[in-house]
């Protein structure tokens, strides 16, 4: 009796415990194959990343296991705020690790609802039942929930090492100063020297002025011709002004802005046009967009004047103009990052966007 209930025991320890692991999210066993990912690839690897970068708020498209450009700016924002060296979108070793520790993965999860068709989402702190097929407002949701994450496990991961390169560095400026204090102590006999010697040379060159000025006194002062006088009083050309750029931007930044709200915006009044250059730079500054101007202009289907070439045409004082006012910080759109024409738009995502304004013929939505 004995040995059997000593045989049993390891066995209903084994089940207990593959039944209390084996229903984790996060199981991460098998995860990502040994392939670099990039920009074009398909299938498991891809359905897992992105995923994981959808459940702490990086990626916000749809897991289709198609490597393309959201998931391409989604790793590579990912890679920017953990701190990694390549940010690239180059999913290898390192970047596989670090989404490993920040991020988990319901896989059974996603592949169900791949098998039936859903339409789902994978972001963290959402109750899974709710991510099936959810509502705009589940969605809403559940974004805010992840940036939320998102916030909570860079402070975890990335503070504590810049903490410790802050220290570091403190380390090596205390030792910086100890090493100059006791070379400044070697020193201090021989600066003495080199002290008592320039006073005496300034006392002489005081004394040597005092001569020179007292013979100029006693010489007669002559007067200045009238061709000195002339140059005297004409006023230098001045050179051409420095061009201040903006907020960093280049100044192949800014003319392409220019081409762009003119492309986009030229038949619309004066405040319409900032705020086109508004949503320019709030793209810049949103983690789900390219952080370049070109990268947002030239993102594909992103604008109706890359795809039928306005963006190339000459843009007047007026585009150039709103350019510079929304680079000096006015925002007539209150932080939109999307726009549309309500008159020819179909597209029932856009109309699906939460809408902030209307400014001239464009809808501006987050």
């Amino acid at each position: 009796m004995n040995i059997r209930k000593m045989v049993m025991f390891p066995v209903l320890l084994i089940l207990f415990s593959s039944i209390i692991f084996g229903v984790s999210d996060n199981s991460n066993v098998n995860a990502f194959t040994g392939q670099v990912i990039q920009k074009g690839a398909t299938g498991d690897d891809v359905i897992e990343l992105q995923s994981r970068l959808q459940y702490n708020g990086y990626y916000h498209g749809i897991i289709d296991g198609v490597y393309g450009w959201s998931t391409y700016w989604a790793v590579r924002n990912f890679q920017k705020a953990f701190g990694l060296e390549a940010v690239d979108g180059l999913v290898g070793e390192k970047t596989k690790e670090m989404l490993l520790r920040a991020t988990k993965y319901n896989k059974q999860f996603v592949y169900d609802n791949l098998k039936k068709g859903n339409r789902f989402t994978h972001y963290g702190g959402v109750q899974w039942e709710i991510q099936t097929a959810p509502s705009k407002a589940n969605i809403e949701k559940a974004k805010i929930s992840a940036e939320e994450r998102k916030n909570e496990i860079e402070k975890k991961l990335i503070i504590p090492e810049q903490t410790q390169n802050q220290q570091a560095q403190n380390n090596q400026q205390q030792q910086n100063e100890k090493q100059t204090n006791n070379l400044q102590q070697k020193k201090s006999p021989e600066k003495e020297q080199n002290q008592q010697l320039k006073e005496r040379n300034q006392k002489k060159q005081e004394l040597d002025s005092q001569k020179n000025t007292e013979k100029q006194q006693k010489q007669p002062v002559k007067e200045p011709t009238a061709k000195i006088q002339e140059k005297q009083t004409k006023p230098k050309k001045q050179g051409p002004a420095a061009v201040n750029m903006p907020g960093g931007f280049s100044q192949n930044d800014i003319k392409l802005l220019a081409n762009a709200v003119y492309g986009e915006a030229r038949g619309e009044p004066y405040i319409g046009q900032v705020a086109i250059a508004a949503v320019i730079l709030n793209r810049i500054n949103s983690p789900s967009f390219p952080n370049t101007v070109s990268g947002v202009v030239f993102e594909p289907l992103a604008f109706t004047a890359v795809a039928d070439g306005q963006i190339w045409l000459t843009p007047n004082e007026k585009a150039e103009k709103a350019v510079v006012d929304a680079l000096n910080g006015w925002d007539p759109t209150g932080g939109a990052t999307y726009y549309f024409n309500p008159a020819t738009a179909t597209s029932k995502w856009i109309w699906g966007r939460p809408q902030i304004k209307r400014i001239g013929k464009h809808i501006f939505c987050r």
